[in-house]
This record gives C-alpha cells, sequence and structure tokens, in this order.
C-alpha cells in the first residue's frame, strides 16, 4: 500500500514536484506573514488623531480689536494674528529697513490683517510684540509689523503659514483656499 499511495499522492516522497510544491506553500504563507507583521509597522507611521485634529485651526476675528493682536496655537506652534491699524499698514509699505525685502503686499490677503508663525527664524523662540512689531529678546532679533527682520541674527522673516478667509471675521490657517 505504501507504493500504491504514494503513486496515487503523486509520487515518492523525493519527488521534485512535491518539493517544489512545499517550496511555493510555505513561500506564500512566509510572505503573508511578513506583510501582517508590517502592517501595524506602517500604520505606526500615519499623523495620529490629535495631530491630525491640529491640521486646521479655525479663528473668529470678531473679538480681535484695530491694533489688537491674538495668539492661536497651530499645530503645536503659536500664530499671531494681528489687526492692523492703518498706521501700521503705513509703516510697513516699505522695505527699506529690512534685511529679508518681501513686499508687505504678499505677506497678507488683507491688509488689515496679519498672520504669521510667532517663532524666530533664528533658533525657534517666540518673539514678544513690542512697539511696532516683534523682539526676540534670546537673541536680539527685531521683527516689523509685518514679520519681516529688520535686526539681529535671524536669517530671514517670520513664516507665514497657510490660510484662508472662510468668512469676513473667520479664518482657517493650516489650509489654503
Amino acid at each position: 500500500m505504501s507504493n500504491a499511495g504514494s503513486e496515487a499522492m503523486g509520487g515518492e516522497l523525493g519527488d521534485g514536484n512535491r518539493r517544489n510544491f512545499l517550496i511555493k506553500v510555505t513561500s506564500v504563507v512566509g510572505g503573508a506573514g511578513v506583510a501582517a507583521a508590517c502592517v501595524p509597522f506602517v500604520a505606526s507611521m500615519n499623523p495620529s488623531t490629535d495631530v491630525l485634529a491640529k491640521a486646521e485651526t479655525e479663528v473668529d476675528l470678531t473679538g480681535i480689536p484695530a491694533g489688537g493682536v491674538r495668539t492661536v496655537a497651530w499645530q503645536g506652534k503659536p500664530v499671531f494674528i494681528v489687526h492692523r491699524t492703518p498706521e501700521q499698514i503705513q509703516s510697513v509699505s516699505t522695505t527699506a529697513n529690512t534685511l529679508d525685502p518681501e513686499p508687505d503686499e504678499k505677506r497678507v490677503q488683507r491688509p488689515e490683517w496679519l498672520v504669521v508663525l510667532g517663532v524666530c527664524t533664528h533658533m525657534g523662540c517666540v518673539p514678544n510684540k513690542e512697539g511696532l512689531g516683534w523682539t526676540c529678546h534670546c537673541h536680539g532679533s527685531q521683527y516689523d509689523d509685518s514679520g519681516r527682520i529688520t535686526r539681529g541674527p535671524a536669517p530671514k522673516n517670520l513664516e507665514v503659514p497657510p490660510y484662508y478667509f472662510a468668512a469676513d471675521n473667520k479664518i482657517i490657517i493650516g489650509k489654503t483656499a
């Protein structure tokens, strides 16, 4: 029976067809196991739900008086929102005293509203609003009311985050229209 049984099953135990079949099945099962083990690892690289929740920040502008500043958090960073007065807008109309000249018109969507990241471009400190702009007391960098660098070691202007006006009194930070 051993001889007849092995012939009915596809030949002798040492037969190459059976060995190839077992190698292929083992390879497929092993590959599926490796793929299944990689799924949690790859999934861990996706942003967490709390990060996704902070990807966009909605800000109501109605409570910010002319000349006032509101600081909000976006992706764990401070964002300065300034309701600029006509005098402030006039004072930033020239780029003469800036180290990284960029016209104010390119930095704002509406002249009366400035939205910039509140992170110094030198070492990542948070500058303080003082007079006509911001001062980073850690290393002495100064920025004007458009967030442009006017003095100090900072290499460039305060960054303008992506944002858009969802309504006349509401902006969404983190996404462009």
